[in-house]
């Protein structure tokens, strides 16, 4: 281990959730990763924490006991560009995209388990540290997208796309492994008229997997965010989902 990869600290969760059984989970998960991780079971504990401790990456919760977590999200996006994914038990589809819309980088359902939360931990920590383009070159399975060429392929085979196509697949490898809200979506596509129906991206996204999914039916690598959105898979979160061992 050379002396500069010694001198660089771990990254630092703070793990905000008022039952302690969750906390002791995501401690062990993270800790067995490399984070270090600091605790807060009410919306001001977690508040103070990230003022004091100006943590890598924050895991929250939105049942707290003094205040809803999403009052967190909106004070800390007030000063702070953390990395935030948002746990909850609620489902609902408008509450996701609120969120996400607000600054949540990522949300995820409980129960869930971790390697699905380390998966997108590591997503949106890679897209903190680059704030750029995407690389010229994403894989995922089979999966090859060269931006740079403006070439995507499937198992070693070219696939055409029209414009449309791949600057939907564009839009979606500028946010690798996040999630993009309908209207994100519609905004980066249609500028011009980003109140468009949402239909027209259903249509064009239905064209899309016809061309890169090996089942259009069950895609793997563009996935539906039930009523919120898409997000095009990184390959940690498409082996954390098992797709790895069914593909041929």
């Amino acid at each position: 281990m050379s002396e500069a990869t010694r001198s660089t600290p771990p990254l630092l969760a703070l793990v905000v959730d008022d039952e302690p059984e969750i906390r002791r989970f995501l401690r062990t998960g993270l800790e067995m990763r490399g984070f270090r991780v600091v605790e807060a079971q009410t919306a001001r504990e977690a508040i103070e924490l990230a003022v004091m401790r100006a943590p890598d990456l924050v895991v929250l919760d939105l049942g707290l006991p003094d205040a809803d977590g999403a009052s967190v999200l909106t004070e800390l996006r007030s000063w702070s560009k953390v990395p935030v994914i948002v746990l909850s038990v609620r489902s609902s589809e408008a509450e996701k995209v609120a969120l996400l819309e607000a600054g949540a980088d990522d949300y995820i359902v409980k129960p869930f388990g971790m390697a699905e939360l380390l998966a997108r931990a590591g997503v949106v920590l890679r897209r903190v540290a680059t704030r750029a383009a995407p690389a010229p070159v994403l894989r995922v399975g089979g999966l090859t997208l060269d931006l740079a060429q403006r070439i995507v392929s499937r198992d070693g085979v070219v696939l055409t796309l029209s414009p449309k196509q791949f600057a939907l697949l564009r839009a979606l490898a500028a946010h690798h492994g996040l999630v993009l809200t309908h209207r994100q979506l519609m905004r980066e596509l249609w500028p011009h008229d980003p109140d468009e129906d949402v239909q027209y991206l259903r249509i064009l996204m239905k064209k899309l997997r016809n061309r890169i999914e090996p089942d259009p039916a069950r895609p793997v690598y563009v996935v539906t965010e039930l009523a919120v959105g898409y997000r095009l898979r990184t390959q940690e979160q498409f082996d954390a989902a098992g797709y790895a061992m069914a593909m041929p």
